[in-house]
């Protein structure tokens, strides 16, 4: 698979890049190296493999929600700099 410097210039301006002569150049050999790995990769039969959406297992780490009591609202205020008896009191920001 051969990708010319005017597909990356046509790719490059879609892209909003300004590329020059030598940096389309460069970009369309890396890009054929890469495209011509991904060909090696097309030839593995893959068919006995399992789809997977993690390379690991994962499983979610968070606890089951328990119900609690809450904690009171005299206690919550008591250590508060400023309070009027039912929230928290702080500067407007505006």
């Amino acid at each position: 698979m051969k990708i010319s410097t005017d597909e990356v210039k046509y790719v490059a301006g879609l892209a909003r890049l300004e590329l020059s002569n030598e940096e389309a150049g460069e970009m369309a050999t890396e890009l054929d190296q890469i495209l011509s790995y991904v060909d090696k990769l097309n030839e593995l039969d893959t068919s006995a493999v399992e789809p997977t959406t993690h390379a690991i297992s994962i499983t979610n780490a968070f606890r089951e929600d328990q119900l609690r009591e809450s904690l009171a609202r005299e206690k919550a205020l008591a250590n508060s700099p400023r309070q009027n008896g039912e929230a928290f009191v702080v500067p407007k920001i505006i």
